[in-house]
């Protein structure tokens, strides 16, 4: 239907730049060119198909109109001629070119939300006129909650588009009026009435069709829910279908704060804690029953459902949200445009990808919206008549209904190939090779021990092959195997031919695969890791590599296997974060677990520690970062870490018993030095953390202020420490962050656990032994408050620059050294052991550590840093050691340093051969000889 001479001779009347837009629009929509006519007779604002909405306009301007009424048919009038006004605007403004996509959605969706609150607005009215208000058993209103879900909840709704509604509300109880209902009762008349003010046809026609059917339990369930029911719905009873949709919930009418708690609340069962490779998996079987439905009903031609179409491409980036939603914040957006550019910017599709993803769902949401807008029907297939074909190339700007096809058929390839892409079964075929077969006789027991190590052998496993048939067999025989479903027990049998024939890519396969198997009786009894390693290629090469590198590593990840998530993304696996982005980024994790207490705050801490140590031990075997380099983040690890441990430390201290005050009304100052290996900078994989705490209190015997249960100030403080060292050191089930040692404080074990740096002071500059002084040029303020920091640093260099009797000092420090070589020192006559043999790692220490000592009170310079290697570089500046001593001692204690980190990584001791290291030996005891004449 294209416009009448009459209604152009109308608009042009009106507006001439409408007139001329007319000609095209309502060539494109019969829809609009009858919505034009009833505008003008009913003396509508033309002038509005003009202007874009700003946010919130729409909901304003609608409640406004149905704030007074309180006749039904007066309801049900108004928002049919409003929904009508105003789908005309956007379906002009949209088929004109004057609006891009998002403004028609958006748009779309505001009209929605407004048409819902201002329904349960009215319903509710008319219900508390008889009833009264729906409370709790404390009196308190309940209120109620309207989820929109799909297109809706995304703020993506189509033109003519059902909405799925989950009406809920926030609390059991009953209605205070004269004839009182249950809340249950109430909720769900006021459910009922709702949706009828929306979807019952009157002669102005329905606002919107309402789909109630994705609340709990479905047809079947209560019409509202309250929130406690929700949750335990969900946590009982939800099933892998509902996490999909809930991706897209969003609150859209009732009490929206209210709604948005409880969509927190519901996350840890929509996006899981690790990588859900679990959804890859039922996504794809969702898309086949989609597919077949399809093919049943022959709709290939559905822009929505067939190859190509909408569905798929929703499908690609709800793959992504499912699966790594649970760690990344930006996958959790309902939207999918914004999590689409997400995936490009993040890497985890390409960005050329991603854009052109992009520009496809723009190009099928338009295609879709046009299809509707041409009689406001709900439509998803390409129209068969010439006529609707003309109208829609019309709207599409093509110039006849091949070169539509054309367009068409590119964007459905590239969005059908990406689809097939990322939903491709990893591995597929490969269980059924040779090895495949082995593995499948070995587990069956058709194919007996020797003939199979014989096979092993054959194929490429030269050492070991006997040992990879003991394991799994071994592996075979766990109760959790043993006691698995044939589907699963067949999915790790392919598991496993995948490992069997990957492992042949690695220089020694049978250790890699010995070690990776490790790993799998680890996880043996959780579905979800089993089926990311069988569904990512990437995972299980990153697994087999750092297996066949490290038997410590093999060891980290099995005893956590949630690390397994961080093997899928190479690109993050070997480049650790940089100091800064670290400490954001687990700042960031901290406020999405804000409210969850004491167990989320440990769980996280123990998983962020592991999966950044894991992540500096790939680049580290990878040879991606120098020792320094690898040494920094794992100490900027451990600064990051207790820094977040002391702050939620803090909160739970302070929401109990408030904070302690020091007598001029200023909050007290806590603090934690590092000393040793942390406060030095040069943390290894599994270093204990050498700890001492302090603080600024000077009303220890005054109590806490401001929480609901005061608590002694000195107490406070005690239980303060007490509580960080359990949030690092207590054994939960994601492990332990860091060994906690705290025999450095004062008086050591029988000192308090927390001193005043007062009486630190008073213990550093009157009682502490030499051996005290060397520990504290290792010493580092790292977390607590700014200014008890600058306290401590300008104590510790006080200290440090004392004045000291030479030759008294050269005695203390050769004792100790002395009787630590004769406590630890594991040299025997054939071996020798580099950190605390002679000539050894420990030396260089205590000789940099004497000269720091012995020159600070000339050279306060000396004792700035508290790391080995630029202690050495200022003593050298200095002049208390030449120049070429300090190079050769850096040599040496750097070469040292080395080989013991490569001895961690592959559990075995730092020992060599006598005739191993003796340049460097040599060098470190002629300086050593030089200073102590020993």
């Amino acid at each position: 239907m294209s416009a009448t001479p009459e209604l152009l001779a109308l608009l042009r009347a009106q507006d001439p730049a409408l007139a001329e837009a007319a000609a095209t629009v309502c060539a494109a929509s019969p829809f609009v060119a009858a919505s034009l006519e009833w505008m003008l007779r009913h003396g509508s604002d033309l002038g509005e198909l003009h202007r874009a909405r700003a946010p919130g306009q729409t909901a304003a301007s609608i409640l406004d109109a149905t704030r007074a009424l309180s006749d039904e048919k007066d309801m049900q009038r108004v928002l049919r001629q409003r929904r009508r006004e105003d789908m005309t605007r956007i379906a002009f403004r949209d088929l004109s070119g004057w609006a891009p996509l998002d403004e028609a959605l958006d748009d779309l969706s505001d009209l929605a939300d407004a048409c819902c609150e201002a329904a349960l607005r009215f319903a509710g009215r008319r219900l508390q006129a008889r009833h009264g208000l729906p409370r709790n058993e404390r009196g308190e209103e309940c209120r109620p909650v309207v989820l929109g879900m799909g297109k809706l909840g995304g703020r993506e709704l189509n033109f003519s588009s059902d909405i799925d509604l989950i009406f809920c509300y926030t609390q059991g109880g009953e209605t205070d009026g004269a004839r009182p209902l249950s809340n249950d009762e109430y909720f769900g008349r006021l459910t009922q009435d709702t949706g009828k003010l929306l979807s019952a046809r009157t002669e102005d026609g329905f606002v919107f069709r309402v789909d109630t059917m994705l609340r709990p339990f479905g047809s079947a369930g209560a019409l509202a829910a309250s929130f406690a029911a929700m949750e335990e719905y969900y946590q009982v009873h939800g099933r892998e279908w509902e996490r999909y949709a809930l991706i897209k919930a969003r609150p859209v009418a009732g009490d929206i704060a209210a709604g948005e708690g409880l969509l927190r609340t519901l996350r840890p069962f929509v996006y899981r804690r690790y990588l859900d490779f679990n959804a890859i998996g039922s996504l794809r079987e969702l898309k086949r029953l989609i597919e077949d439905d399809v093919k049943r009903k022959g709709m290939d031609d559905n822009v929505k459902l067939g190859r190509g179409g909408i569905r798929e491409l929703e499908f690609i980036v709800q793959s992504f949200q499912l699966v790594r939603g649970g760690n990344e914040t930006p996958l959790r957006d309902a939207r999918l445009r914004p999590v689409l550019r997400y995936l490009g910017e993040a890497g985890h599709l390409p960005p050329a990808t991603a854009a052109r993803l992009d520009a496809c769902y723009v190009y099928l949401r338009r295609l879709e919206n046009a299809i509707q807008m041409y009689g406001d029907e709900q439509a998803h297939v390409l129209p068969a008549d010439e006529a609707r074909r003309a109208a829609l190339c019309v709207a599409m700007g093509n110039a006849d209904w091949c070169g539509l096809l054309e367009q068409l058929d590119e964007v459905r390839g590239f969005v059908q190939n990406e689809f097939e892409r990322i939903f491709a079964e990893s591995g597929k075929g490969r269980e059924e090779g040779p090895l495949g077969r082995l593995v499948a006789g070995i587990w069956s027991g058709q194919v007996d021990a020797g003939d199979a190590a014989d096979a092993l052998y054959s194929a490429g496993y030269k050492q070991s092959p006997k040992e990879l048939v003991e394991d799994l067999e071994a592996l075979k025989a766990l109760r959790l195997v043993r006691g698995m479903r044939e589907e699963t027990a067949l999915k790790l049998q392919q598991l496993l031919a995948q490992l069997f024939g990957e492992a042949l890519q690695q220089a020694q396969p049978a250790l890699a695969l010995r070690r990776a198997l490790r790993i799998i009786q680890a996880v043996v009894g959780r579905s979800t890791y089993l089926t990311l390693l069988r569904e990512s290629d990437a995972t299980r090469q990153q697994l087999l590599g750092l297996c066949a590198a490290s038997p410590w590593l093999t060891e980290f990840i099995a005893q956590s296997p949630v690390l397994l998530d961080s093997l899928l993304d190479p690109r993050t696996l070997y480049a650790p974060p940089e100091k800064q982005e670290l400490f954001e980024d687990l700042a960031l994790r901290a406020t999405e677990i804000e409210g969850q207490g004491t167990e989320a705050a440990m769980d996280l801490l123990r998983r962020y520690q592991k999966e950044m140590t894991l992540r500096v031990a790939a680049a580290d075997l990878l040879h991606a970062l120098p020792l320094v380099k690898i040494s920094d983040r794992l100490t900027w690890l451990a600064e990051a870490i207790v820094g977040q441990a002391l702050r939620f430390a803090w909160a739970e201290m302070s929401a109990q018993y408030g904070e302690p005050l020091r007598r001029d009304g200023q909050p007290a100052g806590f603090g934690v030095i590092a000393y040793g290996k942390f406060g030095g900078i040069e943390l290894g994989y599994g270093s204990d953390l050498d700890l001492v705490f302090v603080h600024d209190c000077d009303a220890l015997e005054e109590d806490s202020s401001g929480g609901g249960r005061p608590l002694n100030n000195g107490t406070w403080l005690a239980r303060l420490a007490q509580r960080l060292i359990n949030s690092l050191a207590t054994q939960t089930h994601a492990g332990r962050a860091y060994e906690i040692d705290m025999q450095l404080r004062p008086s050591g074990a029988s000192g308090l656990l927390v001193s005043s740096l007062e009486g630190f002071a008073g213990y550093q500059r009157s009682e502490a032994w030499t051996w005290e002084h060397q520990a504290l040029t290792r010493a580092r303020y790292v977390a607590g408050s700014a200014g008890l920091g600058t306290a401590f640093e300008a104590l510790r260099l006080e200290v440090l620059c004392r004045p000291r009797d030479a030759a008294k000092l050269r005695q203390e420090v050769a004792d100790m050294r002395r009787k630590m070589v004769a406590k630890l020192d594991k040299s025997t006559a054939v071996l020798w052991d580099v950190k605390q043999g002679q000539g050894g790692l420990t030396d260089c220490e205590f000789l940099t550590q004497f000269l720091v000592l012995r020159d600070a009170a000339q050279s306060p310079a000396v004792a700035h840093w508290s790391d080995n290697w630029r202690q050495l570089e200022a003593l050298a500046e200095a002049g208390s050691i030449g120049a070429g001593d300090k190079e050769a001692l850096i040599d040496s204690y750097r070469a040292y340093r080395g080989f013991a980190h490569v001895r961690s990584l592959q559990n075995e001791p730092a020992l060599v051969p006598q005739e191993e290291f003796l340049q460097q030996r040599e060098v470190v005891k002629r300086i050593w000889k030089g200073l102590f004449g020993e």
